[in-house]
């Protein structure tokens, strides 16, 4: 056993593995602030998880040919940064094409010389790309390995596609989603609840994997999240306390 474990077992907190028996814990319910503008936006007070997206997450290496800035001309540059450029673009127009909730992002960028005075000889960057129903995602991965190679091939340069994360989308307990739905119309009104699945990870969808697990957004202001301006008006909070408490008494006192 790591001494990590040992040590946690010695400061009383039973740690367990995978193969573990959750007999004992009866289900896991979640309130989280959503991280993102869709409640503020429609103005809703309660968010309904319905599931966890997947993920899939890549690093893409274009490789063409560095070259003079100024002596080259357009026509016979094998420029890696145009090609991300046009990946870029076609990929995040066809996901708005296929619409919410898939999303796609380009967070990192790394072009090689990174100089003014050179045409970009190679480029590596990310891609992560998310949905809540895996058929959607799988096929919107599909058209992202065809986009690549296919610009690839066009612009003259080789690409290597390395998919390092594959995250199946997890869905939330039925019954449990129920007794939230239920809370959540008693407190703020059906109208002021919405369902929707959660667009990042969460300890929801760990725990799904072993017990009845459900959870609820409040809303966070101007979408804001990990950042020092991330913030909740009190009385979302408060709501989102009281629909958690009718829950909890709900499977503690009521099944």
């Amino acid at each position: 056993m790591s001494n990590s474990k040992t040590q946690c077992i010695k400061q009383g907190f039973d740690y367990r593995t995978a193969d573990n028996n959750y007999s004992d814990v009866k289900s896991f319910v979640e309130v989280h602030i959503e991280q993102g503008k869709v409640l503020e936006t429609e103005q809703k007070t309660i968010g309904i998880v319905e599931g966890i997206v997947g993920q899939k997450r890549y690093t893409i290496n274009l490789k063409g040919e560095a070259n003079h800035a100024g002596t080259t001309p357009m026509g016979l540059r094998r420029d890696a940064v145009v090609a991300f450029s046009k990946i870029a673009v076609a990929l995040t127009e066809r996901a708005e094409e296929i619409g919410d909730p898939l999303v796609i992002t380009f967070g990192r960028v790394d072009p090689v010389p990174n100089t003014v005075n050179v045409v970009p000889g190679e480029v590596t960057f990310s891609i992560d790309c998310r949905h809540i129903n895996q058929a959607e995602l799988d096929q919107f991965a599909a058209e992202i390995d065809t986009c690549i190679k296919q610009i690839s091939k066009e612009q003259g340069v080789a690409c290597d596609i390395d998919l390092w994360m594959d995250e199946a989308p997890t869905l939330m307990d039925e019954r449990l989603v129920g007794e939230i739905t239920k809370a959540a119309e008693q407190v703020v009104g059906q109208a002021d609840c919405k369902v929707m699945p959660s667009g990042a990870g969460h300890d929801s969808q760990i725990f799904a994997k072993y017990v009845p697990t459900a959870m609820m957004f409040v809303p966070s202001i101007n979408g804001v999240s990990h950042n020092v301006e991330e913030e909740t008006k009190l009385d979302d909070l408060v709501k989102g306390i009281e629909v958690l408490k009718q829950v909890l008494y709900q499977l503690a006192y009521e099944e």
